[in-house]
């Protein structure tokens, strides 16, 4: 190792920048810096060198071109250990820069801003600043390089206590982390640029993703499974990632599959809605005039489920609707707010976790799954019923007002449980669901035992399937129930035997068009 003599610095960020620098000039250590960086340097008193100084060749091109030079990259690159390197330097009056600091140009949080435009976008995209990270980290034996202002303190600890030098082993951890860095940059650029021009193809030939990490979890699904918590870049629909948590218990794995999902089914409703969320699936929804009476319905439907599950409510939580929370254990609860009073009490159960989310319309995206040896990638399913007032009704019974009302809320919550699905509904609430069993005829066999058990009538309610009923025997078991009206995609070869079920149980049916399978 040799000791430090030279740093550049060059940096968007200056946070942290000027104490920085201010203890390596104390060290003896020369600063080279550019543009706006040098500048704040400069207005704290400190020595600093401009790069057009040190290379003895000007900025160009309004500042785009400022670092891309020999004597740059050469006093970066050059191998300490080389005698040919060190020859070829010295007959180019080339000088070592031995720690680099540089974070680059804020491409993420421009193109994040609802108002940019493409031409902002573009000459936010940093050129030089990856070009030295990426050289000073090739090179990291021998040069120091910093892209988080949160190494600082580590570098400058070493310099003092290692003779004016920084240990490889930290070297190299700087590198690891400036290669990721980079990496993430230019996946946000190229995922940004793919917005634009014209593409027949939905799913590039190669899919580059890059998630900054958020938080190391308790545990996973199990507690013998470690997890982490990922932010996706830049994510243009509303994230439960991005909630803003009021009090409670580290969230957890299993936590944020539930939120999530609750989010993604209490955003289908505009009147006030509230959804109770258990393992990934509704076990209650329902809508109201107020978000009280909403939430008491959701709970009725399923009172067992509903302990330790997870509560979305897409209106502020007023102190009625607390107080009934507080009945129950609830692992989470998601609001768009809550009242200053319905807060304090909510308090009273610390452990409770309480978030803040925004539910604008989400905007759609990419849903992954890991498989093995790869990765599926699949639209979003956002797909939904404007006018079900327009749909096929294919029994002889038309539905009534209320029949069809109840029809749509139903196709809203099934669009979100996991197949075979089949839920039973009135116009504003669910009375039985069926989940997740490998036969549609147990789904609907399984909702109505639920709803029987909790004395849940079903007389006069609606039911949806997510996919087409196969055979008529699915539509007779939900006839026994008093069920009056099916709304379901079709599409079955035995369309017609299942209609001629309907019509001899004197019920009415819709066709969708549409499959909403959720594996």
């Amino acid at each position: 190792m040799a000791k430090v003599q030279r740093a550049l610095i060059s940096v968007s960020d200056k946070s942290g920048i000027v104490e920085f620098a201010r203890e390596l000039s104390r060290l003896g250590i020369e600063i080279i810096s550019t543009g706006g960086t040098a500048t704040a340097l400069r207005g704290e008193k400190l020595k600093v060198k401009d790069v057009s100084e040190y290379t003895k060749f000007p900025e160009l091109l309004g500042g785009r071109l400022k670092t891309l030079h020999p004597k740059v990259h050469g006093g970066l690159l050059w191998r300490r250990d080389s005698e040919k390197d060190l020859e070829e330097i010295r007959n180019n009056h080339i000088e070592s820069i031995d720690i680099v600091v540089v974070n680059l140009y804020p491409f993420e949080e421009t193109v994040s801003r609802s108002n940019v435009t493409f031409e902002e976008a573009i000459e936010n995209i940093d050129i030089g600043g990856p070009t030295m990270l990426r050289a000073a980290s090739k090179n990291f034996k021998d040069v120091t390089v910093i892209v988080d202002p949160a190494d600082y303190q580590k570098v400058l600890d070493e310099l003092k206590n290692q003779n004016g030098e920084v240990r490889y082993d930290t070297k190299f951890y700087l590198a690891k982390k400036v290669f990721a860095h980079t990496a993430r940059y230019d996946t946000l650029i190229g995922n940004y640029l793919s917005r634009f021009g014209r593409s027949e193809e939905i799913f590039p030939a190669y899919l580059n993703q890059s998630f900054l990490k958020v938080s190391n979890l308790r545990y996973g699904e199990n507690p013998h499974q470690n997890a982490a918590l990922y932010k996706e870049p830049l994510y243009n629909g509303l994230s439960i990632v991005d909630a803003k948590i009021l009090q409670g218990k580290e969230m957890s794995y299993n936590n944020y599959l539930d939120s999530s999902a609750a989010i993604d089914l209490v955003r289908e409703f505009k009147e006030p809605a509230a959804v109770i969320v258990k393992h990934n699936n509704p076990c209650g929804v329902a809508v109201s005039n107020t978000i009280h009476t909403a939430y008491k319905k959701s709970f009725e439907t399923d009172p067992i489920s509903a302990f330790g599950g997870v509560i979305a409510l897409n209106r502020d939580v007023d102190v009625a609707t607390a107080n009934e929370i507080l009945r129950l254990f609830v692992e989470v609860i998601l609001a768009t707010g809550y009242d200053a009073e319905a807060l304090k009490l909510l308090s009273q159960k610390s452990n409770i976790r309480l978030l803040e989310v925004s539910l604008d319309k989400n905007s759609g995206g990419f849903e992954m799954r890991k498989i093995q040896g790869g990765l599926l990638l699949q639209e979003k399913d956002t797909g939904m019923i404007d006018d079900f007032g327009s749909l096929r009704v294919v029994t002889r019974k038309k539905p009534t007002a209320d029949e069809l009302a109840a029809l749509s809320f139903a196709w809203k919550v099934c669009k979100h449980v996991k197949s075979n699905a089949i839920v039973y509904t009135s116009k504003d609430r669910t009375l039985g669901i069926g989940v997740g069993q490998t036969s549609r005829v147990d789904s609907a066999n399984f909702a109505a035992i639920r709803a029987a058990n909790l004395n849940i009538s079903l007389k006069g309610s609606a039911v949806a399937s997510d996919a087409f009923f196969p055979n008529r025997d699915g539509i007779d078991v939900i006839a026994k129930t008093g069920a009056t009206a099916v709304i379901q995609p079709g599409g079955s070869i035995k369309d017609n035997d299942v209609i001629a079920a309907a019509d001899e149980h004197n019920m009415t049916m819709l066709f969708t068009g549409m499959r909403h399978f959720k594996h």
